[in-house]
C-alpha cells in the first residue's frame, strides 16, 4: 500500500508546479494539471479577495470537463498556497473559500498552524508545508501537516541555504510521509534526481514563468530565457526573508545587486515598496535552474519536454544497473 495520500498517488509526472506570487493564475494551473503536473497558485493572487471564489470554480469546472473528455488521462489535482503569516489579513477569508471548494491540496508557507491543518483535514484535504530546514519541518509535522516541501538552496523566491543532499537526508531520518524537493529543478534529469535523493516529488516554479499561460510580463519571461544561475541574487532586502531574484530586475529597480543592504526580518512585509519598486512585480523572483529554459512557450510543451527527459533518465539508470549486475 502506498504511503502517499490518494490525491498524491499516480501523478503522470512526479512534479508539483510551485505557486508563483502574482504570476500563477487559473490558466497556468489548469494547463499544468491537464499536462499531468500538480498545479498550484497563491490564494493572494486573486485580487480582490472575492475573485478567489470565481477562480476556484473555474479551475474545478475546467478540470472536470477535461476528465470527462479524457477519461484515459485525467488531469492531475491542484493546490492552493496560503501564506500563514501575520501580514496576511486575508487568511481566514481565503481559508473559508478553500473549504467551500474542498481544495484537494493546500500548501502552507511562512508559518504552521494546527487549526488550518485541522480545517483542511475536516473536508478530506491534504496539507503540504514548505520548510528550509529539519527543525522547521518537525514543527510543521507536529502541528498536523501531512507532508513537506524541502526548499533547498537555489530555489526561486524565498529559499533556504541547505544543500538538497543534506536537507532530504536529515528529513528522511525521521519522516516517511509525502516529501517534495525544491531547488534549481528545470529538467527531467533533476526530477529523477529528486526522487533518487529520497523525495516523492520535485517542486519547481521558475521554469513555468516562461510559459504562455503565466501572468508575467513579456520582459520577465524573456529575462528567464536570457539568464542563468550567474544572474540569480540571494537577498532579504526586498521582503525581509531571504530569497532568490533576477539580477537584471534588481539593476532596473536602481539597486546595486553586489552591494545590497540587509533587511530587518522582524519588519517582514510583503507589500513593502523597495526604492519605489515592488518585490515580485518589479524585482523578479527566480531560481538557479533557469539555464535550461531557452524559449517562451505553452505549458503543455514544457511538460512534454520534461516527461521525455525524465523517461530517458530512467532508462539510463536502468541500463547502468543492468551493466553493474553483469
Amino acid at each position: 500500500m502506498s504511503r502517499l495520500p490518494p490525491v498524491l498517488q499516480k501523478l503522470p509526472l512526479p512534479l508539483i508546479g510551485a505557486p508563483l506570487f502574482i504570476i500563477s493564475n487559473p490558466a497556468l494551473v489548469i494547463a499544468q494539471c491537464k499536462a499531468g503536473v500538480l498545479g498550484s497558485m497563491p490564494a493572494l493572487n486573486a485580487r480582490p479577495a472575492s475573485l478567489l471564489d470565481e477562480w476556484l470554480h473555474e479551475i474545478r469546472e475546467s478540470l472536470a470537463a477535461h476528465d470527462r473528455a479524457h477519461p484515459d488521462r485525467p488531469a492531475a489535482p491542484f493546490a492552493i498556497n496560503q501564506i500563514v503569516h501575520k501580514s496576511n489579513d486575508r487568511l481566514d477569508h481565503d481559508l473559508d473559500i478553500m473549504i467551500k471548494h474542498k481544495v484537494p491540496v493546500v500548501i502552507t508557507s511562512l508559518g504552521a498552524r494546527a487549526e488550518i491543518n485541522d480545517a483542511v483535514h475536516a473536508y478530506g484535504g491534504v496539507v503540504l508545508h514548505d520548510v528550509i530546514d529539519s527543525r522547521f519541518a518537525r514543527k510543521a509535522i507536529e502541528k498536523g501537516a501531512d507532508g513537506l516541501i524541502a526548499v533547498a538552496t537555489g530555489a526561486g523566491g524565498h529559499a533556504g541555504t541547505r544543500s538538497p543532499f543534506a536537507l532530504i537526508q536529515e528529513i528522511r531520518q525521521w519522516f516517511d510521509g509525502p516529501l517534495a524537493l525544491s531547488g534549481a529543478i528545470a529538467t527531467g534529469n533533476s526530477i529523477l534526481a529528486a526522487l533518487a535523493l529520497g523525495a516523492d516529488f520535485a517542486y519547481s516554479g521558475s521554469m513555468f514563468i516562461a510559459t504562455d499561460e503565466a501572468q508575467a510580463s513579456a520582459a520577465h519571461k524573456q529575462c528567464v530565457v536570457d539568464c542563468n544561475s550567474d544572474d540569480i541574487v540571494y537577498s532579504n532586502l526586498f521582503t525581509g526573508v531571504h530569497g532568490n531574484y533576477l539580477r537584471p530586475s534588481i539593476v532596473a529597480a536602481g539597486f546595486d545587486p553586489d552591494n545590497l543592504p540587509q533587511s530587518d526580518p522582524s519588519q517582514m512585509n510583503f507589500s513593502e515598496m523597495a526604492n519605489g519598486k515592488k518585490a515580485w512585480k518589479d524585482i523578479w523572483g527566480c531560481g538557479q535552474g533557469i539555464g535550461a529554459i531557452d524559449r517562451v512557450g505553452p505549458t503543455a510543451e514544457l511538460v512534454a519536454r520534461l516527461r521525455r527527459e525524465f523517461e530517458a533518465a530512467r532508462e539510463r539508470v536502468a541500463c547502468l544497473r543492468l551493466a553493474a549486475a553483469h
